[in-house]
């Protein structure tokens, strides 16, 4: 069974339809038992950093998802789910994200006013650390993206696939039983489900 984080957070129903396509029972949940019995937990999101901390905190979810980390479930964070993982970002200075990796989200820069911000739109990838995400995907694969913030992860092991757009971007991370997409796999055409069914082949 997978357990999707409900926790108010947008995005949540592509996932849901992404998961049944694949033909993977799931549920919506923010019971802890649940989550802490499941084969796969996801943890999507659109909207403010702050915002979601908030509501990850007032539901408990803070630290189920730390226990989950802990007892080695595979997890999955999504956009908002991936800069959640991480210890703060710019968009809301002073609030702690979950701090299951090291890093940072940081404000894609505008080059001057040039750059269109929020990123929305395909981008390709490219792999500095080929991920079990991105068993059979080929470099250059281009995947859809919606974000105005990006992460800086400070070790760049964990780092399996990154993109351009007015910087760096890690768009994807791995370690152990974390995973993590900057884009929207469920959104992604066959390619992008393609990567959500090796997260959810993942033992």
């Amino acid at each position: 069974m997978i357990s999707i984080i409900d926790y108010d957070a947008g995005n949540i129903m592509s996932v849901q339809k992404a998961c049944a396509y694949l033909g993977h029972d799931y549920v919506l949940t923010r019971d802890r038992e649940k989550i802490l019995n499941s084969d796969h937990v996801i943890l999507p999101g659109v909207g403010a950093f702050g915002d979601a901390m908030e509501r990850l905190e007032r539901y408990g979810m803070d630290e189920t998802l730390k226990e989950v980390k802990k007892r080695g479930i595979p997890l999955l964070g999504i956009c908002l789910g991936l800069q959640l993982f991480f210890d703060e970002s710019e968009e809301t200075p002073g609030v702690k994200g979950l701090g299951l990796l090291k890093g940072s989200i940081l404000r894609i820069p505008d080059q001057d006013g040039t750059l269109k911000i929020p990123h929305m739109g395909w981008n390709s990838l490219t792999y500095p650390n080929r991920g079990r995400l991105f068993e059979g995907i080929p470099e250059e694969t281009y995947v859809y993206f919606v974000h105005s913030y990006y992460l800086h992860a400070e070790d760049p092991s964990v780092v399996t696939a990154t993109t351009e757009y007015g910087t760096r971007i890690d768009a994807s991370v791995e370690k152990e039983n974390l995973f993590a997409c900057q884009f929207h796999p469920e959104k992604s055409s066959s390619w992008g489900l393609k990567i959500l069914e090796n997260f959810l082949t993942v033992h």
